[in-house]
C-alpha cells in the first residue's frame, strides 16, 4: 500500500510512522516543517492551510491516507476560528485524494465531540453535540467526509481519540507538565483531579489508527483504553513513581466545569477490528518519565 500520513511529525504521528514502514508500506510522511523520519521514508513539506494538497496527491496517488494534522496548540485549540480552516483544508484533502483515485481515507476525531451533557462510558452510536470549536468542527468532518466517501467511492474510516500522552506530548498540558516539573524539583499545582478519565498511551493510539486503516471498516471508533482512571490518580502515580510525591499541590488550581465528570470509551468497535490496547497505566507513566529524563532538562 502506498500510503500519505498528515500530521507526521506530531505526537501520534511521529508514532505511527514506524509501525508502517515495519509494515512494509510504502510511506510518505506530510508535515509543515522539517523533520527526521526512520529510513525508506519519504517526507513532504507541506502547509495544509496556506497551500494546495493537489499536486503533491496527483503526484503520489496514494492508495490510502491517514490524516492527523490539526491545531491542537494546549490552551488556544478548543477556541480558535483555526478550527474552521482545518475543517475546510481537511474537506479538500478528502475530495483531492478521491479524484486520484485513492481507496481509504482515515481521520482523526475527538472525544469532544461527543454530548458532553452525558457523563459515563461513550460508544459510537451515543449523541454527538459539541460543546466546543474544536468539537464541532471534528464532528462536521466526520459526518461531511463519510458523505462524500458514499458519493465518490471512497472508504472513509474515524477514530475518536480520548486522553493520549507519552513521549513527545506538548509540555504544558496535564502529564509532561507535572513530570517536568517533579523533575526540576518545582511544585506542580493541579486540580482536585476528581474527574474519570480515560488515558490511553500514544503507542496504542497510534496502533489503533494502523489497524483502522488497514482494516475495512467505515465509520466512528473510539480510540482509547476503555479503563476509567481519575486524574489524582494518573498525577500521584507521576508523583510516586518520580519519587517526589511531596511537591505535588494537588487542589491548588480550580476544576474546568464545561467537561463531564467521567467520560471512558467504550472499545468494542476498536476490539473488533482487530486491536486491543495494551499499555497499562503504570508502564506508559514509566515510559513517559523515563523519555523526559533522556531529554535533559528540554523543553
Amino acid at each position: 500500500m502506498r500510503v500519505l500520513l498528515t500530521g507526521a511529525s506530531g505526537l501520534i504521528g511521529s508514532h505511527v510512522v514506524p509501525l508502517l514502514v515495519d509494515s512494509g508500506h510504502e510511506v510518505h510522511a506530510v508535515s509543515s516543517k522539517p523533520a527526521e523520519y526512520p529510513a525508506g521514508v519519504q517526507g513532504h513539506i507541506l502547509d495544509l492551510l496556506n497551500s494546495d494538497s493537489r499536486p503533491l496527491l496527483a503526484t503520489l496517488r496514494p492508495s490510502h491516507l491517514l490524516h492527523l494534522a490539526w491545531n491542537v496548540t494546549p490552551g488556544k485549540f478548543w477556541t480558535t476560528a483555526e478550527n474552521v480552516q482545518w475543517l475546510q483544508a481537511s474537506l479538500d484533502l478528502v475530495q483531492a485524494f478521491a479524484a486520484e483515485g485513492g481507496q481509504r481515507w482515515v481521520g482523526a476525531g475527538t472525544c469532544a465531540e461527543y454530548d458532553w451533557s452525558q457523563s459515563g462510558v461513550f460508544c459510537e452510536i451515543g449523541a454527538t453535540r459539541p460543546a466546543t470549536l474544536y468539537g464541532a468542527c471534528k464532528c462536521s468532518l466526520q459526518m461531511t467526509a463519510d458523505l462524500l466517501g458514499k458519493q465518490l467511492g471512497l472508504e472513509v474510516g474515524w477514530g475518536r481519540i480520548f486522553y493520549p500522552y507519552g513521549p513527545r506530548e506538548c509540555g504544558p498540558r496535564l502529564v509532561p507538565s507535572v513530570i517536568r516539573s517533579l523533575l526540576a524539583g518545582e511544585r506542580a499545582q493541579c486540580t482536585e483531579g476528581l474527574q474519570v478519565r480515560d488515558f490511553v498511551f500514544v503507542e496504542d493510539v497510534a496502533k489503533a489508527f494502523v489497524a483502522l486503516l488497514m482494516s475495512p471498516y467505515q465509520g466512528p471508533v473510539n480510540i482509547g483504553s476503555g479503563v476509567p482512571v481519575t486524574v489524582r490518580r494518573v498525577i500521584t502515580r507521576i508523583g510516586e513513581i518520580i519519587g517526589r510525591p511531596d511537591l505535588l499541590e494537588i487542589g491548588a488550581l480550580p476544576m474546568r466545569g464545561l467537561e463531564p465528570q467521567e467520560m471512558v470509551a467504550d472499545i468494542s468497535r476498536l476490539r473488533s477490528i482487530g486491536f486491543q490496547p495494551q499499555c497499562s497505566l503504570d508502564s506508559g507513566l514509566e515510559r513517559t518519565i523515563h523519555w523526559w529524563k533522556n531529554r535533559s532538562g528540554k523543553s
